[in-house]
């Protein structure tokens, strides 16, 4: 299922793994055999909107698939492909990373298709599995797009640092049977900008499957405690200028990213909402055991040890 020459790619994919700037990633153009993408092609999910729901519960232009198996028979092989101990091993030989695990569950992963007017705003991913408590090591994504152009946004980022005047980008174009290898840390900071497709390309989807990858262990200085997916707001592109005159694109750019503002505002006032409940809960039901008899009592007990113990 894999390419036939890939094997023999491996050292070479390895370098440019280990150098590659502005984190550790590789490309690899025809990463399967031919047939078996265009059969993944064939059998990739028609979007629903109830896998496109967002943060929100609305729903947005992103549907994912997180159970493969269930797609085709086609998916079923690349499902036992990407488990399999030599998958895992050739993975390994290109980035280096040792005893690698497939995450069954998919969390987060499986196929994406994303729809006109969608982005994904710089960020690092969640960095421990939330059920084996691995760490997430590396993101492997096969695109699935017979035509793309980076002028219609969509291609992937790999951001130094999205907060800094001196961010530099580098870009991949989600061509199809092509895959992209790139580790998962503090610093791999990654999305892609709003997809806005010409005229006579309308309807055309970027379709993916991601796939990501697990370690029990990794080095102490990569360690890092528990966090969420990381993002970091765009910036105002840089045409904007004081004295410019807006056109239709400007104002609904200044629209879009406002209105991910607010969503991101009201997602994080409804957390710290949830945190104080959960807070003021715990309160009480301190209080609640404070008064109670019993606890009175053996507190009471306690005391009176303690004073026994000190005299």
């Amino acid at each position: 299922m894999l390419a036939a020459e890939l094997d023999h790619r491996i050292p070479g994919l390895s370098q440019s793994f280990a150098s590659a700037r502005p984190f550790r990633h590789v490309v690899i153009d025809g990463f399967l055999d031919d047939a078996f993408a265009h059969r993944l092609l064939a059998e990739f999910p028609p979007f629903d909107a109830q896998r496109a729901l967002n943060e929100m519960g609305e729903v947005g232009g992103k549907a994912v698939v997180e159970r493969i198996r269930a797609l085709g028979a086609g998916y079923a092989r690349l499902d036992d492909l990407v488990s399999s101990p030599a998958f895992l091993d050739t993975v390994s030989r290109v980035t280096g990373i040792p005893d690698l695990r497939y995450d069954e569950h998919y969390f987060g992963g499986g196929t994406h298709e994303n729809r006109q007017g969608q982005d994904l705003d710089p960020h690092v991913d969640f960095n421990y599995h939330p059920l084996t408590r691995w760490h997430r090591r590396l993101n492997l994504i096969i695109y699935l797009n017979p035509e793309w152009d980076d002028a219609w946004g969509g291609s992937l980022e790999l951001h130094s640092d999205p907060r800094s005047d001196d961010d530099r980008v580098e870009l991949v174009t989600p061509l199809f049977n092509r895959a992209v290898i790139f580790e998962t840390n503090e610093i791999s900071w990654h999305g892609f900008s709003r997809i806005e497709l010409p005229a006579e390309r309308a309807g055309i989807t970027r379709r993916s499957i991601a796939l990501y990858f697990y370690t029990e262990d990794r080095p102490e200085e990569e360690t890092a405690a528990t966090h969420s997916t990381i993002y970091v707001e765009r910036p105002l592109p840089k045409r904007f200028r004081p004295g410019i005159t807006l056109t239709d694109h400007d104002f609904e750019t200044l629209r879009v990213l406002l209105k991910r503002r607010d969503t991101h505002i009201e997602r994080l006032y409804r957390d710290l909402k949830q945190l104080q409940a959960q807070m003021e809960h715990q309160s009480a039901s301190w209080d609640r055991l404070r008064r109670n008899p019993i606890f009175r009592g053996l507190n009471w007990i306690r005391r009176r040890l303690r004073g026994q113990t000190e005299a």
